[in-house]
């Protein structure tokens, strides 16, 4: 994994802590959450205050998220809510977490620069023992306090000033001034300089777990559905609607379909489709070459091609199907006929305009393991995975690939493919229109077969 770290795409923008005052900081934040302290004197940490130096000094990845729930987190600084979210358990982990530091950035800003905040998110679940403890996660509220308990104490003196405001006589009470005064001299003057952590619930639906070998849930759907990629056998007894493995393309396609989730790349508005399905077709010719032994460094597009000639007899049903349909959206080809179990069918599709898009792109990553892009962008963990079975011809392109042409523009390159535009009132209708017609009703590739 060595020359993805040198790239900076495996444990790229983390925050580095090499100041002594923060490492102190950060020991105090870890033995109040722990028990334990760290002997390293400068390190990197993510958005939860997980740092893998540290993970790797005590040996435990999940220090800060035992048994893979209630993640507890170490805020620095505010500067943390860009970094990754590293070893996440649960796809919404990351997300929350940054809405509750942007809400609470003002007074988080104010309490890190004396003190660490340390926090959980929080729900009802403590063990994952059991698939049915799936369907507990529904909701998640952040707890958090400064190491010497600011928050606590600030909360507690706001208590107490009401107090004094109210009751009758309460000048004369000497033990409530007392405590008053106490309190003021460790939160300061909190009528000018408010000491307060918004607690919002953020509510749970649908996600995606890494727990009994990766599971997405999706529940604000009309029929409740489980996708298990690996292994569906691994959730049984958990009570819902359907539970369906990697396997059935075909009924995972239909849910897709009948819940309105997914949309053909052709028919999105506001990209380059020709483009993206040239790109998978060349992630396609990469992988075959690699497998022979072809040397790929530097390798070029048109070398690519060149390479896709060569072995054209070795490409996957998956490239034929991309240069069917590339054919059919830009050279006014015949109309190809990819139906959900077509190796091609989850590469021709992408997230449409909802909530959960971010959590159906990483399911097709997921179901499209050749597209080493999305596979990067939606699900690093099923990346890095992936990659260290790879030969090295093929570790060598894609870490290329990924530094020169995706790094240098993230954001462009996510928004080239999975932004959307918005629909125009009156679209223009296209010329062919009987085949058009048809394709409104059953997409590019013919009607999505009922498992």
């Amino acid at each position: 994994m060595h020359k993805l770290i040198e790239k900076g795409l495996m444990f790229g923008n983390l925050i580095p802590v090499i100041s002594p005052v923060l490492v102190e900081r950060y020991n105090r934040a870890l033995e109040r959450l722990t028990g334990k302290q760290t002997k390293l004197t400068d390190f990197h940490v993510d958005i939860s205050g997980y740092s893998p130096e540290i993970g790797d000094e005590l040996g435990d990845d999940l220090y800060l998220n035992h048994a893979g729930v209630n993640r507890q987190f170490i805020l620095l600084t505010t500067d943390q809510k860009t970094a990754p979210l590293l070893n996440a358990k649960f796809s919404t982990s990351r997300g929350i977490l940054r809405q509750w530091i942007e809400a609470n950035e003002a007074q988080l800003f104010a309490l890190t620069a004396r003190d660490a905040v340390a926090g959980e998110l929080v729900n009802s679940v403590y063990s994952m023992t059991k698939p049915a403890r799936l369907l507990d996660v529904g909701s998640v509220t952040i707890e958090a306090d400064t190491t010497d308990g600011a928050v606590a104490s600030a909360t507690e003196l706001g208590g107490k000033i009401d107090q004094f405001m109210s009751q009758d006589g309460a000048w004369h009470d000497d033990v409530l001034i007392a405590e008053m005064i106490g309190l003021a001299k460790e939160t300061g003057d909190i009528t000018r300089n408010p000491v307060h952590l918004n607690s919002e619930t953020y509510q749970q639906r649908n996600f995606w777990s890494d727990h009994f070998g990766g599971v997405y849930i999706f529940r604000d759907v009309e029929n409740p559905t489980a996708i298990a990629v690996s292994d569906k056998g691994a959730l049984k007894g958990l009570k819902i609607n359907a539970i369906l493995g990697g396997d059935e393309r075909s009924a995972i396609a239909q849910f897709l379909k009948a819940n309105d989730l997914a949309e053909p790349i052709v028919e999105a508005r506001g990209i380059d489709s020709g483009a993206i399905l040239r790109q998978k077709m060349d992630f396609m010719v990469a992988d075959i070459a690699a497998s022979l032994g072809e040397d790929l460094s530097g390798t070029s597009r048109r070398e690519l091609r060149q390479l896709g000639r060569r072995y054209f007899d070795k490409l996957p049903a998956a490239w034929q199907g991309l240069a069917d349909l590339v054919r059919w959206a830009e050279d006014e080809g015949p109309w190809p006929r990819i139906d959900s179990e077509h190796p091609a069918y989850f590469y021709t599709l992408r997230a449409k305009d909802h909530v959960d898009a971010d959590l159906v792109n990483m399911l097709l990553a997921e179901l499209t393991p050749m597209d080493v892009r999305q596979l990067f962008i939606c699900h690093k963990d099923a990346f890095y995975a992936a990659y260290m079975g790879w030969p090295e011809e093929k570790k060598d392109y894609v870490a290329d690939f990924l530094s020169t042409e995706y790094q240098v523009d993230k954001a462009g390159t996510r928004d080239a493919l999975f932004g959307h535009e918005a629909t125009m009132e009156e679209p223009q209708r296209p010329k062919k229109q009987k085949q058009r017609d048809l394709i409104d009703r059953v997409g590019p590739w013919g009607a999505v077969r009922r498992r």
